[in-house]
């Protein structure tokens, strides 16, 4: 188990989201959550595929002067691509309807950007997941931004939420990167970190 391996390492979050705290619980992983401020802008022309990668190691340097010997800090984040559009988090609730307006009948690409630091040692990767959509009616996505709280989710959704049991037809790859972290790759990823830790040490 990889709690078992810790031994005098912790595990920091530098994550406020409560949906990568609540799957980093439910892998039953002890953790601390330290969060810094991080401009999430991108150099423009940079490809889609890099840009969660980035914003993570951005995360990531914004705690550097708070990083402990004993930290194994994990940042992340997430972003919707739809064809060669970066779907963040919306400003407002119309722009939510928009972004989901847009969404609507289409497939498009969820990628999250994995940064793991220590003292020592970064890794990183990242994970795309993609995902259809039904065609959502204007009610359905009215329902949704009126019930639920979009704002705080890039592409204005959850799949967690009503909108992904009723209006997800079908993903490829892992469904916890849809939610934001890609479960079964950070805790392989993370195994292989602390074997190499204690073989240092």
């Amino acid at each position: 188990m990889l709690k078992n391996l810790l031994g005098d390492y912790k595990i920091i979050l530098g994550s406020a989201s409560p949906r990568r705290q609540a799957l980093l619980r439910a892998m039953d992983i002890p953790f601390e959550v330290v969060v810094a401020e991080a401009d999430e802008t991108y150099p423009e022309g940079l490809p889609i595929l890099k840009i969660p990668l980035w914003l993570a190691k951005k995360k990531a340097q914004a705690l550097e002067h708070k990083m402990q010997k004993d930290w194994i800090l994990i940042t992340a984040d997430t972003i919707v691509a739809l064809d060669d559009l970066v779907l963040g988090k919306p400003r407002d609730l119309q722009q939510a309807r928009e972004f989901l307006r847009m969404l609507s009948g289409r497939q498009h690409l969820v990628i999250t950007g994995i940064n793991i630091k220590t003292k020592e040692i970064e890794k990183s990767f990242a994970c795309r997941t993609p995902v259809w959509f039904k065609n959502l009616t204007d009610e359905e996505i009215d329902y949704y931004v009126e019930t639920y709280q979009p704002l705080d989710k890039a592409g204005a959704y959850g799949i967690q939420e009503w909108i992904g049991y009723i209006g997800i037809k079908k993903i490829e790859g892992e469904y916890n990167n849809v939610v934001g972290l890609p479960t079964q790759k950070l805790y392989v990823t993370l195994i292989k970190l602390l074997e190499k830790l204690r073989k240092e040490d």
